[in-house]
């Protein structure tokens, strides 16, 4: 275990500085940019697709750059540092395509995720709705039995990339009553009929991420696109997020350690009273607690991937790392716009970016609240 925690293999030291290079070379100039004008960077995800950056958890066979879990947080911990929004859209594949690859038989794998990964299109996740986000088992986007297959109706809300996708990967319950024991996962193309999608929305940070509501009204599913049987959606959505929940956990690790590099530079070189300004304990102290700060964080999220790559189950293990590298991403951005005083508040130094960046990590994919509560529950049961 020690080797993954204190030193990378020769191949993963090699796909990190890959990573890094695309990063710093590509995303990181465009960043800001992207961000004021909230434009899809659809040519910077093609570019980061050809490169291996892209579909990382899924199978060679498939077309997918087949990592470890630890692996992929290699890579995602880069191309955050550069821009969270850009690696928001870049991961998202991973997430919609996950369900498919557990719960699915070889030929629905064929069909759902090879022409997504081979042909470089996009998918996405639709869980959350209006009226759902955290209780999951509240949804209300209903499947009605029908001859060769079911009818969709419903609307799913912040869906990543639903406005550029081509696939949808939506879970729907055949009966509200039945709580999570009603839920199925379904694929659907983004052109079938009586699939729309709403406006992107205009957020407060990863503001290039395609954000959108998608409505589905009387939308005929096919049986051979239930994925892993009737009910077993939930089940299927849980062990997902356990999968993508470290991935989450080093965007935030990416976007924290920025924070704190662009705080230390400027510390160094921002002079008050004759003296740069890290040469005051008061900074000396929020940049030593940063760094303890992301080094946990960093080693909470290497874990939970490892464990997970262990075959073991990481339901603990990625709540942990999700939540504390959230709120240390939030807090570490913060602080860093402190320490550039009036000029961190302006759109000329990146961290106030970082510090929008960073709150959404602590709502998606499951709020620090959320997370908290699945801790105590495993340490409790």
């Amino acid at each position: 275990m020690g080797e993954y925690f204190f030193g990378l293999s020769e191949e993963q030291a090699i796909l990190q500085d890959a990573a890094r290079k695309f990063a710093r070379s590509e995303i990181l100039p465009r960043a800001a940019a992207l961000d004021e004008s909230a434009d899809f960077p659809a040519d910077l995800i093609r570019d980061a697709a050809k490169l291996g950056l892209q579909n990382l958890l899924m199978p060679g066979d498939l077309g997918g750059s087949e990592l470890s879990s630890l692996a992929a947080v290699l890579v995602i911990e880069e191309l955050a540092y550069a821009c969270a929004g850009v690696t928001t859209s870049i991961v998202v594949n991973d997430l919609a395509l996950l369900p498919i690859l557990f719960g699915a038989t070889p030929e629905q794998r064929k069909s759902f995720i090879e022409p997504i990964v081979s042909k470089q299109k996009l998918a996405s996740f639709c869980l959350t709705e209006p009226g759902a986000g955290s209780d999951v088992a509240g949804m209300q986007s209903r499947l009605e039995k029908v001859d060769g297959g079911y009818t969709l109706n419903g609307a799913k809300q912040w869906i990543t990339n639903g406005g550029k996708a081509d696939q949808f990967t939506v879970f729907a319950t055949l009966d509200p009553a039945l709580k999570h024991k009603g839920i199925c996962c379904v694929v659907v193309p983004s052109d079938a009929k009586g699939v729309s999608t709403g406006h992107h929305e205009n957020k407060l940070g990863q503001r290039c991420s395609n954000t959108v509501s998608v409505h589905f009204e009387n939308v005929f599913v096919p049986e051979s696109a239930l994925i892993g049987g009737e009910g077993s959606g939930f089940k299927l959505a849980m062990k997902t997020l356990d999968a993508s929940r470290p991935m989450t956990a080093a965007i935030a690790v990416g976007i924290a350690q920025r924070a704190y590099d662009e705080a230390v530079a400027y510390a160094k070189e921002r002079k008050q009273f004759g003296t740069p300004i890290a040469g005051f304990q008061a900074i000396q102290f929020m940049l030593a607690d940063a760094i303890t700060e992301i080094e946990a964080a960093r080693l909470l999220t290497y874990r939970s991937s490892w464990v997970h790559d262990q075959g073991q189950r990481n339901s603990l293990e990625s709540s942990m790392a999700k939540r504390f590298a959230a709120d240390c991403a939030m807090k570490i951005t913060t602080d860093a716009v402190q320490i550039f005083g009036g000029y961190g508040y302006t759109k000329e130094y990146p961290v106030e970016k970082l510090m929008r960046d960073a709150k959404l990590m602590q709502i998606y994919e499951g709020t620090s609240q959320i997370q908290r509560l699945v801790i105590a529950r495993d340490i409790l049961q």
